[in-house]
């Protein structure tokens, strides 16, 4: 693996691409203008250049806080010659663009650094800062501009103030943010500039194709395998170095015992004598390259302790490289207690909750034993769960953005006998059926999937396909509606390269529907129990893409209907609306999703300390007589009740060992929504077992899926 030199700033960008980078683009046009490998190809003509022009200003720029009108009209030259500059290789539009871009963003961040030095900073007018502009216009000149950043800087002081802090440390604060967004924009390299630029092509296509540099194609690759060689240690840039945010369990820095979240990284070397590079001030991909490296072989971190002042002496570490599985992205399971009530008995309902459908391609393709799957974890789990006799099992899919496809039809096969999944039109309109061919089921019992508007494409083939036989029940909020298939093409596959140099393109080349022939597309799947909605579909999910494909259906296949759960719908609705209405946790979860919804509708905010302060009063008393109620009620503790207030930094500001504490304590939180989806399961199983009418509407006996109606 190549490891790359960067120093700390980069220097001037580069005026124009490289040879590989447009013997990338004009590939790339070459796959998006074929239907042969595009689903939907679009001419790349004037009116396609002008809807990359907007998208790359908005790739840039999207907030409008750093291009004044007069920019955008010196950029109008360009906007029906991106598409010759695409064909052609010769990408210098996009870098000029960006080139002003990174220019503006330097003359910004003097002008904001400079206001933390002026008298600026009292709070008791009517102002506000609009801090929403996607729908405004471009500021007309730079004196519009330089009022925006005024009222943004006051409100990254007055939130820092109701935090407790002083003038002096939230000036110190704020003068390290500034510098830091300037730094981080000068980092950005040629790479950068391509890929974004290329991907204003690539999204005018679909909302779902994309392009990615070599390192980029790397890092998804490694996502999707949920498996890297290295030392087994999540990295954060924080100020001007590259810390140790958590250790992976297992991994070689967890063996050794040598690290620990907050470890400041300054030096990097290969082996036990290469050369040690100062990695002060450099990106933290970067650095993670320099890190990784295959297993077996060997790497020296000169470390600064967290507990120590940056200007200690390092203590240098050495850690043999091993292959690290990301076990904190893997499918997990638990078991709910469901108190008994009524003449119901107490029930345990088994949970698993799958982050994502990940596979590791290249270990399936060379056939090793202990590749990375999301089925076979979750048949893992399965078989973990039916030794401690659960009464039913609920997978939860919430905010699971999809991945495989084949591991969305393998994990069908987990509950239904053999049938199909999944319809896939290519864009010749030819349809293939994808089915689960394995006869048998790791599951036959009671289930439920619990979906949120997070849930996306393979979730929503899973949730689709067993909804459409009848094998479990739906529940929570409607999907995010992405019903197309995307393919990585390789762009080195052509040339046959022996290295890396052109990257990847992820593109989508058919779309989806399910055995009954609906597409969930823009529509998402509904459920059959639903949760009040967290997010409105005008705000986020496929709908929101202006150039989204539309819902659409075909002919259904057959398949199997396992069961007909709509006889019996309204009644668990009536069971679970009575106590939710019981349910202080499910009640406060809608006060806080109503309360959201109304934040978000926003585009200002007061600067009014008064305003401000009483509201940010009135939040913590709630989450305070919240914490009291819950001790009288004997209720479990909120573990981040009085940790919710804004503390006015960013990500990268905060002490990382408090911060990953908070993120381990977050995994406690009470979850009404989970609970709720098992007193839902539970309810349906207790009904089909005592209601033998019911039971034989709902699942006939031909077709009974295991304990569902023993």
């Amino acid at each position: 693996m190549a490891q790359p030199v960067t120093p700390k700033k980069a220097g001037a960008l580069p005026s124009a691409p490289t040879a590989d980078q447009a013997t990338a683009a004009k590939l790339v046009y070459g796959l998006l203008s074929d239907s042969r490998y595009a689903y939907r190809p679009r001419p790349l003509d004037d009116a396609l250049s002008a809807d990359m022009y907007k998208r790359y200003l908005e790739a840039l720029d999207g907030g409008k806080q750093f291009f004044t009108q007069a920019d955008i009209d010196s950029f109008d030259q360009y906007k029906t010659r991106l598409d010759d500059a695409i064909k052609s290789g010769e990408l210098e539009p996009g870098y000029a663009i960006f080139a002003t871009y990174r220019q503006r963003v330097d003359e910004r961040i003097a002008y904001a650094r400079a206001l933390l030095k002026q008298d600026i900073f009292t709070f008791d007018g009517n102002d506000e800062f609009r801090y929403d502009r996607k729908k405004a216009p471009w500021a007309a000149d730079r004196a519009e501009l330089d009022e925006l950043w005024k009222q943004s800087v006051r409100n990254d002081w007055l939130r820092l103030k109701l935090a407790g802090k002083e003038a002096d440390k939230i000036r110190e604060t704020l003068d390290k943010r500034y510098a830091g967004l300037a730094d981080n924009v000068a980092q950005l390299e040629g790479q950068d500039v391509f890929q974004t630029f290329l991907n204003s092509y690539t999204s005018a296509i679909d909302p779902h194709t994309s392009y990615f540099t070599p390192r980029s194609a790397e890092n998804f690759n490694l996502s999707m395998s949920l498996s890297l060689e290295g030392i087994g240690a999540v990295l954060q840039k924080q100020d001007d170095v590259v810390a140790i945010r958590e250790i992976m369990p297992g991994g070689p820095a967890d063996k050794s015992g040598l690290l620990a979240p907050g470890d400041r990284v300054v030096a990097v070397g290969q082996g036990t004598s290469g050369a040690m590079e100062d990695v002060i001030g450099w990106r933290i991909d970067n650095v993670v390259a320099l890190i990784r490296g295959p297993k077996g072989s060997q790497v020296r971190l000169d470390m600064v302790p967290a507990e120590a002042g940056m200007d200690s002496k390092p203590v240098r570490v050495l850690i043999t490289r091993d292959r690290v599985r990301l076990e904190d992205q893997a499918a997990k399971s638990k078991v709910l207690d469901i108190p008994a009530k009524g003449n119901m008995p107490e029930k345990q309902i088994g949970i698993i909750e799958l982050p994502g459908f990940y596979q590791d391609f290249e270990g399936r393709r060379l056939n090793k034993d202990d590749y990375a799957s999301a089925t076979r974890d979750v048949a893992r789990l399965l078989r973990e769960l039916k030794t401690k006799k659960v009464d039913g099992v609920v997978l939860d899919l919430r905010n699971n953005g999809g991945g495989s496809l084949n591991e969305a039809i393998e994990l069908t096969g987990l509950f239904i006998d053999r049938g199909p999944v999944v319809q896939v039109r290519e864009s010749g309109g030819r349809i293939s059926v994808n089915s689960d061919e394995e006869p048998g089921v790791a599951w036959d019992g009671p289930f439920a999937v619990l979906v949120n508007r997070g849930s996306a494409s393979a979730s929503e083939i899973f949730a689709g396909a067993i909804q459409d036989y009848g094998r479990g029940l739906v529940i929570g909020e409607t999907t995010f509606g992405k019903g197309t298939v995307q393919n990585l093409v390789d762009l080195d596959r052509w040339p046959a390269n022996e290295e890396e140099r052109f990257g990847q393109v992820k593109l989508t080349v058919a779309q989806f529907f399910l055995p009954g022939g609906s597409s969930t597309q823009n529509k998402g799947v509904v459920p059959d129990i639903s949760f009040p909605a967290s997010v409105d579909a005008s705000e986020y999910g496929e709908s929101t893409y202006d150039n989204a494909l539309p819902w659409t259906r075909i002919a259904a296949v057959p398949h199997v209907t396992y069961g007909n759960f709509a006889p019996m719908l309204p009644t668990l609705e009536q069971l679970h609306s009575r106590r939710v209405a019981n349910n202080l946790e499910f009640q406060w979860w809608r006060e806080d999703v109503a309360r959201f919804r109304a934040e978000t509708a926003k585009t200002s905010i007061s600067l009014n300390e008064t305003e401000r302060r009483t509201e940010r009063d009135t939040n913590e008393a709630r989450r305070q007589k919240r914490q009291e109620t819950r001790k009288e009620l004997g209720l479990a503790l909120d573990p981040l009740a009085l940790a919710s207030a804004d503390d006015g930094l960013t990500a990268n500001e905060r002490d990382i060992r408090q911060d990953t504490a908070r993120e381990k304590a977050a995994e406690d939180r009470p979850d009404p929504l989970l609970q709720e989806s098992a007193a839902i399961l539970a309810d349906a199983v207790y009904l089909l077992d005592n209601d033998r009418k019911l039971s034989a509407v709902v699942l006939p006996a031909s077709t009974r899926a295991g304990h569902w109606a023993d």
